[in-house]
């Protein structure tokens, strides 16, 4: 391995994990100083129960629940939120659900330790340290949201995808619990798998990459291939629902440092513009991504390929995904998720402006990125 002649890595958050962890938060709480948690998740998961149980284990603390977001969180949403919280006079905020709500929790901790407008906090080094403490909970396997430095929020004024960036915004604690993902339906369950398999797999070749990101992508690629199948056939499989959750959190730690590439440019525009959910917008467009920049890396490809079980040629890497792809049963090409044909043009121009591209091993032009979409598309 040819080590760089200068690498970092930041890991800032403390994670917690083990099956029911989530019933007895309360001494976590106390640690925090906190006494009045702003709860943030979805109608679904408030449906399932799942919000009531994690709230009975908080304590003695005074609650207060959100529970609006949407499956790609938006500017106006969280600032509604921030201001609720506000006027609760939250200490505290806790989000339970999957990367949307993780990201809306990052937002609304931002806004209410800061204040203000969050498009105020677009740019490098803009957001300030003052937040208040967040509790990160997935209850899906996939975005590593809990651990990342990022809050993806979606102005649906603009129809774009704005990017969050700051060790300030990494919560205070992330909690594992595997049992909380055991009534994620198989579409979900095998999207935001992808979703964790394409932050390793990008991060692995990204041009910022070091031996601490390599490790921790190839084992999450390795965890993913391997159990991502049997959770997705059987929900309530605990050894595959913990492997998921542990290898979202690997790949999120990854990608946290050595950041992605062209896959997630191209999945940040077409979500923004058209509404495609992450996961799914990520497994149409990663094993074309990856054969597009399989010239730069074939040594890292065929590692890739390995970790996936196959013989390790480059060829097989894309080749693999392809595969598990359609042992999950999700869909393949833009067509099928209601993106227009001629909606690719404006796509190409949004991903070519992204700046997830400064660190994809190959150069992609606007153009590139057109030929990618499309043959994404049929």
């Amino acid at each position: 391995m040819n080590f760089p002649e200068y690498f970092e890595f930041r890991s800032p958050a403390r994670v917690m994990a083990g099956p029911g962890i989530t019933d007895n938060l309360s001494s976590e709480l106390e640690d925090l100083g906190v006494r009045r948690v702003f709860v943030i998740s979805d109608r679904i998961l408030a449906s399932q129960g799942l919000l009531g149980a994690i709230v009975s284990g908080l304590g003695k603390v005074d609650v207060e629940l959100f529970t609006d977001v949407p499956e790609n969180s938006d500017i106006a949403v969280c600032e509604h939120a921030a201001t609720r919280a506000a006027e609760f006079g939250a200490d505290a905020v806790l989000a339970a659900g999957g990367g949307s709500v993780l990201d809306t929790g990052k937002a609304v901790g931002l806004l209410l330790g800061s204040g203000g407008r969050l498009l105020d906090y677009q740019g490098v080094g803009v957001i300030p340290p003052k937040r208040v403490p967040v509790v990160a909970v997935p209850t899906t396997a996939g975005t590593g949201s809990e651990v990342t430095p990022f809050a993806i929020i979606r102005d649906a004024r603009e129809r774009v995808k704005i990017s969050f960036n700051s060790p300030h915004l990494v919560p205070s604690l992330a909690v594992l619990d595997p049992e909380l993902t055991f009534t994620m339906p198989p579409r979900l369950t095998a999207s935001t798998g992808i979703d964790a398999l394409t932050h390793a797999i990008e991060a692995f070749v990204s041009t910022q990459s070091n031996p601490v990101t390599d490790s921790l992508a190839l084992h999450a690629i390795s965890l993913v291939f391997k159990h991502l199948p049997v959770a997705v056939a059987n929900g309530s499989a605990l050894e595959a629902r913990y492997a998921m959750l542990v290898a979202a959190n690997l790949a999120g730690l990854a990608f946290a440092n050595a950041l992605v590439g062209c896959v997630h440019a191209m999945a940040h525009a077409v979500g923004g513009l058209f509404g495609i959910p992450h996961g799914i917008a990520n497994g149409i467009l990663l094993p074309v991504g990856m054969e597009f920049n399989l010239p730069a890396v074939p040594e890292r490809m065929s590692e890739i390929a390995r970790a996936s079980g196959r013989d390790a040629l480059p060829e097989n890497a894309p080749l693999a995904v392809r595969q598990l792809l359609a042992e999950c049963s999700l869909p393949t090409r833009l067509k099928d998720v209601g993106v227009p044909e001629d909606g690719l043009f404006s796509a190409a121009s949004v991903a070519a402006l992204e700046g997830c591209l400064i660190t994809n091993p190959r150069e992609a032009t606007e153009e590139e990125i057109l030929a990618m979409l499309k043959t994404a598309y049929d």
